[in-house]
């Protein structure tokens, strides 16, 4: 955890007058990390009044400012604030501390109007964080709230964009505005853009019933409708030919889109040459490029907060979390039916899926139903319109068979990852990843190094590697016989036993290693060898992670443990076709499906395969959360593990699998 101020660094004693500061423990905590102590009662000289924007109850704090000749601390939501507004009662991931003003208040400068017009903002750095941070925001469509379907079409392209806000707004009145004033945004709308259609985007807050808008279905004609669906702005922003605003947040977003937006009020972005403006600002006489206006607005102006590491953040972790947060919401705001879900891994999927609403738990999938349906893979072979979802690359400390929960999973609705008889979104992802953005790059280079230096696999268990004969070692991964990825990505070479034969055959003088599938090892799975001198070396119960440092090559069929060995820089040979196989980055005997012609880097697999592919839950906090946070859980060890009432289920649930095994052999 993040100390709260920096070392020997003085604390502030801050006084409000609004009940937010004190119920609210998401907005204490931030302030107080920022070092603010919040107080109740009347200031001395060296102390501080908090105001929360310019809300009804702002009058009190800045009367008893003005009396005791005391600084202000204005505070507001940042720009990227949660899935829901906050009425919903969601808390924020960030607030705008500001010492000298509000940025939609034009009368009295702010401190992010004073970081655009003095700020050199020519950091190259800086400005290339920007570039990503636009592109990323675009990219995962989010907003100020961003619980929106992403997917929802927008409608045909060459409309004209008029955006409406909540009545009486703060932003609204700071910069003068009233109804009349919106009429006459949507009348010049019309008339500047002679025989295009106009789309009035309505308020989020207004479409959940909070706060009235400006316009209403009385506004709309033959030429002007109303938007109240939850669509993406960004969505709204590429097929719009205009945009008109007042002073909406929305405006700052169009700017980032390309636009140059048509502004009716005095907001923050307004002035400095990237806007259209009604206004006259004698203050702002710079011209800014998008990036300097999005650098100094998102990167350097806001207080970002990290909700799983408990400190405040930079932007991109906020992107991240925001990543992992919509995408759940996204997946999982219909509802959910399931079938083909054993009984104990339930409770789990409730968690991971079924935080929105309850998952419906079916025998079979449902014939009339307004909710997806996911099966488990291995039981979906003959599903239709289904999504599969099976473990995650990086899944627990501990073993599935052992019923210990997961901490990712990965939900596919095309085919699933083990399966190359069919396509499968992760062979897509893996393809779109062929080239990446640099900060992508950046990302999946730190990805792997924390995987390297936390010793991370998918299981996460293990001893020791014992003491290895000196030469050139192969490590042969030994599988689950019956795994789904054996029977579906493999032609030739299916056993244990005939994969380190073709080992041994190829690499006549090398030191071949073989580990026992942890499955096999606990008497679980099948899979034991048939001739175990086959090995010069057996090494039982050991980390893979460990291993892998002192080996110089793996061969394998279709074990995860190939993908684990490329990320530490280690040869791979693969007799089968997992998902890694095929993309120029293994040597492959195996047959691999053509369409696998795209030739990422290994980072592009990476990011493919354990950013963009499964959904992680942080087991501290119960959240969606990005995978460094997932792969911190595993390191630190605090990844849920199964009790004794499951360990018993796991061993008769394994005794049952063999034996319907063997029963369909005969």
């Amino acid at each position: 955890m993040q100390s709260e101020t920096t070392a020997g660094s003085k604390r502030s004693r801050l006084f409000v007058y609004n009940a937010g500061f004190l119920t609210q423990r998401r907005i204490r905590r931030i302030l107080s990390l920022k070092g603010y102590d919040i107080r109740i009662g009347f200031p001395k000289d060296s102390d501080v009044v908090g105001v929360w924007g310019n809300s009804p109850t702002a009058h009190r704090g800045l009367s008893v400012a003005t009396k005791h000749n005391v600084p202000i601390l204005r505070v507001e939501d940042a720009f990227l604030r949660s899935l829901h507004p906050g009425r919903d009662g969601e808390a924020p991931l960030g607030l705008l501390l500001d010492q000298s003003g509000l940025h939609f208040d034009p009368a009295h400068p702010s401190d992010i109007e004073t970081l655009l017009a003095t700020r050199p903002l020519d950091d190259t750095a800086l400005l290339n964080r920007a570039r990503y941070g636009i592109a990323r925001v675009r990219e995962l469509h989010l907003s100020k709230y961003s619980a929106f379907d992403s997917d929802r079409p927008p409608p045909d392209p060459g409309y004209v964009l008029v955006v409406d806000q909540t009545q009486g707004d703060a932003s609204v009145t700071a910069s003068g505005g009233d109804a009349a004033r919106f009429r006459e945004m949507l009348v010049m709308a019309q008339e500047e853009n002679p025989g295009a259609k106009v789309l009035i985007k309505t308020h989020p807050e207004t479409n959940a019933g909070h706060r009235a808008g400006y316009f209403s279905d009385r506004d709309v004609t033959d030429r002007v409708s109303l938007m109240t669906a939850p669509i993406s702005p960004w969505s709204l922003l590429e097929g719009a030919v205009g945009v008109y605003t007042l002073s909406s947040q929305l405006g700052f977003e169009a700017i980032m889109a390309g636009h140059k937006p048509r502004v009716f009020g005095q907001p923050f972005y307004a002035g400095w040459g990237l806007t259209q403006d009604e206004a006259h600002f004698p203050r702002r006489q710079r011209s800014l490029t998008r990036a300097q206006l999005f650098a100094a607005s998102m990167i350097l102006y806001p207080t970002w907060y990290d909700p799983y590491r408990d400190q405040v953040c930079e932007l991109e972790t906020i992107l991240d979390t925001l990543e992992a947060q919509t995408r759940a919401w996204r997946q999982d705001h219909k509802g959910w039916t399931a079938s083909g879900m054993r009984v104990w891994k339930r409770k789990h999927l409730q968690q991971m899926f079924g935080r929105e609403k309850k998952i419906r738990f079916t025998s079979a999938q449902p014939d009339n139903s307004d909710r997806p349906h996911m099966v488990w893979a291995r039981h979906a072979r003959d599903a239709t319109d289904a999504v599969r979802v099976e473990d995650g690359f990086l899944r627990s400390r501990g073993l599935g068979a052992n019923l210990v929960p997961p901490i990712s999973l990965a939900t596919d609705d095309l085919g699933i990852y083990y399966d190359p008889t069919h396509p499968s979104q992760l062979e897509e992802l893996i393809a779109a990843r062929e080239t990446l953005r640099p900060d992508q790059d950046i990302r999946a280079e730190r990805l792997v190094a924390q995987i390297i230096t936390g010793r991370l696999s998918k299981y996460n268990i293990g001893d020791a590697v014992p003491d290895l004969p000196a030469g050139h070692r192969i490590l042969v991964p030994g599988q689950v016989e019956d795994d789904a990825s054996i029977l579906m990505g493999t032609t030739s070479v299916r056993t244990n036993t005939d994969l380190l034969r073709a080992t041994r055959a190829a690499n006549p003088d090398a030191i071949v290693i073989y580990k026992p599938h942890p499955d096999v090892e606990a008497g679980l799975r099948e899979g034991a060898l048939d001739d175990a001198h086959l090995a010069d070396v057996i090494v039982r119960n050991t980390d893979p992670a460990a291993l892998l440092s002192e080996v110089q090559e793996v061969w394998t069929m279709t074990s995860l443990l190939g993908f684990e060995a490329l990320l530490r820089g280690v040869a791979v040979t693969t007799l089968g076709a997992p998902f890694y196989a095929g993309w120029g980055l293994t040597q492959d005997l195996g047959t691999v499906p053509a369409r696998r012609g795209a030739r990422p880097s290994l980072l592009g697999l990476v990011h493919a395969a354990l950013i963009d592919y499964p959904r992680y839950l942080d087991p501290i906090t119960g959240q969606p959360c990005p995978v460094e946070v997932a792969l911190e859980r595993l390191a630190d060890r605090s990844g849920t593990k199964a009790g004794p009432s499951l360990r018993v289920l796991s061993k008769l649930q394994g005794t049952f699998a063999t034996h319907a095994h063997l029963w369909r052999r005969r």
